[in-house]
């Protein structure tokens, strides 16, 4: 443990946030994500949900300020009646650490499987919630 960083990080996140540079994505992803067989390198964050993950990483990493949409959602597939509710905790939890924020980017559910395939790492979660995986596309560190 280390004085400052929430006990949900792992040892194993922690290195994989401090390795990751500008521009580079992370994907935190719910239980149903196919986070085993899509990731370059997978990190485990069993029996954690995403917003509580996403709080505590946001905390470390700031979000890329150069891009319009730093953070990206699974859109929800067409015909699907399903609302996202856990997209406002989302919105909350990224407006909280990220004054600039406006936006998130909504990405249809293959090319958002595309895209984490080419993300740094993927974070694997036990969140339950539908349509609950976001991308974060780091961003720098001012001194």
């Amino acid at each position: 443990m280390l004085k400052g960083i929430s006990p949900v990080i792992s040892p194993d996140l922690v290195k994989v946030l401090m390795e990751m540079g500008h521009g580079d994505e992370l994907v935190i992803a719910d239980g149903n994500f196919p986070a085993a067989s899509i990731a370059q390198r997978l990190v485990r964050a069993d029996g954690m949900d995403c917003p509580t993950v996403l709080d505590a990483i946001l905390r470390l990493f700031p979000l890329d300020q150069y891009v319009e949409k730093p953070a990206a959602l699974m859109s929800v597939v067409p015909g699907d009646p399903y609302k996202p509710v856990i997209w406002e905790d989302y919105r909350k939890i990224v407006q909280q650490h990220e004054s600039s924020f406006t936006e998130f980017d909504y990405v249809e559910r293959f090319a958002f499987y595309e895209r984490a395939k080419n993300a740094y790492a993927v974070l694997a979660t036990s969140e339950m919630a539908l349509y609950a995986n976001i991308i974060l596309k780091k961003g720098v560190v001012k001194g």
